[in-house]
């Protein structure tokens, strides 16, 4: 199984969301939880180079938030990249 990490914060409904499809995939994850917290956020920006979260990251490649995995899960793509395919 492919090392998957998503950012996010407290209380953020796309990361709800993004949790909830991953869930429903029955892949596990690491869930960083970096709020409020600068320093993850500067870390955040220089992995992704983005500051919003959810930020889904598989094996070094970064997909992307909320947005970006719902719309690889409508084409069919996010299934092999989360190696259940």
């Amino acid at each position: 199984m492919p090392n998957i990490v998503m950012y996010t914060s407290q209380v953020c409904p796309y990361c709800t969301r993004a949790k909830a499809l991953l869930n429903r995939k029955g892949v596990a994850y690491e869930e960083r939880l970096i709020g409020l917290d600068p320093s993850g956020r500067q870390q955040l920006v220089e992995l992704t180079g983005r500051w919003t979260v959810p930020q889904v990251v598989v094996d070094d490649q970064v997909l992307g938030g909320w947005d970006e995995i719902s719309a690889l899960d409508r084409e069919g793509r996010l299934d092999p990249i989360l190696g259940l395919a």
